[in-house]
């Protein structure tokens, strides 16, 4: 058994990269070598600490309780090879470091692009990996820097607050109330059809609202918002959807909005430990910024 004493900073760097993809085979793309040998030197790295670091969850490898100690204790050594690389290069002082970030497809292929974009044009040592699902984020989950999730805040490993309000309206295109006919009250709903998520694959309890719409038959379902916005602009029938995404639209005009109208939140996790805290809150500090120059597309009735 190899002595405690003997623990290699390249194993844990090892583990810094599987703590921030949460995935074998990325974390190995990252080091340069194959997700076997990945493997091999974290069982290693446990065997020298005489500890579990790491185990396989439901979405990838996740840091156990004391993994993520390591892993914040290690963050330590990213920075002193950032620090030597710049001091080599001459750009001692800026900020450096990979953010991995989490969204829904609405509001991360939307809005949170504009944020990062703002950053990574003024800090070229950032770089960010933007990965949009509408699935929400385990609590234990491993490989994101920062979430944005639909929901009120949650506290635990991740640190958890509010980013924003926003609403969800009835949308139809202009063709589409011309060949029906106007809609006057919730009961005319009844004749139209419902364009909204595939209720078997929605993993949000927030978004479950197609039972608020009992008379309606869903016309069009997907598990993307942006097929939604574009079924509905196509005229498949009447979309429940983001008004930030919807009222940009000049095919699309709202209805019943006084009798129709959902208030949703969007909340900001961010990691603990994350290797990159500046870069980390250099994203945070614009997305903050940037919704609080968005709130009449967000909350347009508010």
């Amino acid at each position: 058994m190899p002595s405690r004493d003997d623990i290699s900073t390249d194993d844990l760097r090892l583990l810094l990269a599987l703590a921030r993809t949460g995935k074998l085979v990325a974390a190995a793309a990252i080091v340069g070598i194959d997700h076997t040998t990945v493997r091999r030197r974290l069982r290693r790295l446990e065997s020298s600490l005489g500890v579990t670091l790491i185990e396989h969850g439901s979405d990838g490898w996740v840091l156990t309780e004391l993994g993520r100690v390591v892993v914040e204790r290690s963050n330590r050594l990213e920075d002193v090879v950032h620090d030597v690389r710049a001091a080599v290069q001459g750009v001692e002082g800026t900020v450096r470091g990979t953010v991995r970030i989490a969204a829904p497809d609405g509001f991360g292929a939307s809005l949170a692009c504009s944020a990062i974009a703002e950053v990574v044009r003024e800090h070229p040592g950032i770089t960010v990996e933007l990965v949009t699902s509408t699935r929400p984020l385990s609590p234990r989950a491993a490989g994101y820097d920062l979430s944005v999730s639909i929901g009120e805040p949650r506290q635990g490993w991740l640190a958890s607050e509010l980013l924003t309000r926003y609403e969800l309206g009835l949308y139809t295109s202009h063709d589409y109330l011309r060949r029906h006919g106007p809609l006057r009250s919730t009961a005319d709903l009844a004749n139209h059809r419902l364009v909204f998520y595939v209720d078997s694959h929605l993993a949000v309890a927030e978004l479950d609202l197609a039972r608020s719409f009992a008379g309606m038959g869903v016309g069009f379902a997907s598990t993307s918002v942006h097929a939604q916005l574009a079924a509905t602009r196509d005229g498949a029938g009447i979309g429940l959807l983001p008004s930030f995404l919807a009222e940009p639209e000049p095919e699309l005009r709202r209805v019943l909005p006084a009798e129709v109208r959902f208030v949703l939140a969007y909340s900001l996790s961010l990691r603990r430990d994350s290797p990159a805290p500046d870069a980390v809150e250099l994203i945070r500090t614009a997305l903050h910024r940037h919704v609080a120059g968005h709130q009449r597309e967000l909350l347009p009735l508010a």
